[in-house]
């Protein structure tokens, strides 16, 4: 994933890590909505922080391993 993500960034778009992570934009904005997703605003517009989507990965990856 990392390489993915541009070194230079700090936060990505929605609509950036629908794609990052494969899934639709709307299933993104229902995960940033619910508070499953880390998220910040900035003005109007809404922001994933790099570092907060790296720990819900890792965090996805960890609960489905101990389901295991």
């Amino acid at each position: 994933m990392d390489k993915l993500l541009a070194p230079d960034r700090l936060a990505y778009r929605p609509s950036e890590v629908a794609r990052v992570l494969g899934l639709s934009r709307s299933k993104t904005y229902e995960l940033i909505a619910t508070g499953e997703l880390p998220s910040m605003k900035i003005g109007g517009s809404i922001r994933v922080p790099v570092d907060d989507l790296r720990v819900w990965i890792a965090r996805r990856v960890e609960e489905r391993e101990s389901e295991r």
